[in-house]
């Protein structure tokens, strides 16, 4: 048991979570009010937990980032748990990070696609959707996306999306472009050639010739207005608007009871896929 606490305790400090530790947080050492805290909640489907989330301040020489995700796996466990490991170390060694940041991070997210699709004998059919955020200097936020995780900004108490729904039913041009389909059937969910909710993911070697991993990128400044931001999965965002999230957690100022609370309120209403949650204070 001590073994296992030890192991808890280590993957909580450097901010690597699955379903073996469902909770942690941190804080920058620039700006010692900035604070993160995320919490996991394994659905009720019978398959392993396949949410992976990443959370952790980094310094790189003078500058400090911090790096925040959600990795939504699909028919996979495999593949979100690679991303976890790997997504943020591509972004950061691309040359022209600082200098062109939007460019380095789509690369970034090509060159990972093409190697899980290489590695698809050991990683297996499945896929995964992924948001990413870095903070840089707790100055400016980069925001990107593939698939139906989210990131959202509270301002003043407003809620802000920064991420895009890469929902079937708005890219089926795109997806018959490529000589896809989008079909309701079997059910009422729009996919992609009948089997996949998203029309953006890493991974799914079956389906990508009609799946594209061409990530959506914002940014945002961090000013005196921000109260925090959210990133979590849609077992979150199926069954609360962004606002309802933000207004859940306005009062809460500790992030990671913060990111517990939005999964609880989840939780209630009634969502049945795995939930996770990060949120950022500032």
């Amino acid at each position: 048991m001590i073994g296992k606490e030890i192991l808890h305790k280590m993957k909580e400090k450097v901010g690597l979570s699955s379903c073996s530790a469902e909770t942690g947080k941190g804080k920058s050492k620039m700006s010692k009010h900035v604070t993160h805290g995320y919490h996991l909640v394994k659905g009720k489907s019978y398959h392993d937990m396949e949410d992976y989330v990443f959370a952790q301040f980094k310094k790189v020489d003078d500058n400090e980032l911090g790096l925040f995700a959600i990795f939504d796996g699909h028919l996979s466990h495999e593949v979100p748990d690679y991303l976890r490991s790997h997504l943020f170390e591509n972004i950061l060694n691309e040359p022209d990070f600082w200098t062109e940041t939007e460019c380095a991070i789509r690369r970034a997210y090509r060159i990972t696609d093409e190697t899980i699709l290489e590695k698809a004998v050991d990683l297996g059919k499945g896929g995964s959707t992924a948001v990413t955020a870095i903070l840089i200097n707790c100055k400016k936020l980069v925001v990107a996306n593939v698939g139906d995780s989210r990131a959202v900004i509270c301002k003043k108490g407003v809620a802000k999306q920064l991420s895009i729904d890469h929902e079937p039913s708005k890219e089926r041009e795109v997806i018959e472009d490529r000589g896809g389909f989008v079909s309701t059937f079997p059910g009422d969910v729009p996919r992609v050639d009948g089997r996949l909710a998203v029309a953006r993911a890493f991974g799914d070697k079956s389906l990508k010739e009609h799946l594209s991993s061409e990530p959506d990128v914002s940014m945002e400044m961090i000013d005196d207005d921000t109260e925090f931001i959210i990133l979590a999965s849609d077992g979150v965002w199926k069954v609360m608007t962004n606002q309802e999230a933000v207004d859940c957690i306005m009062n809460v100022k500790d992030a990671r009871a913060a990111a517990k609370q939005l999964t609880e309120e989840a939780l209630t209403r009634k969502s049945t896929d795995d939930i996770s949650c990060i949120v950022v204070r500032f």
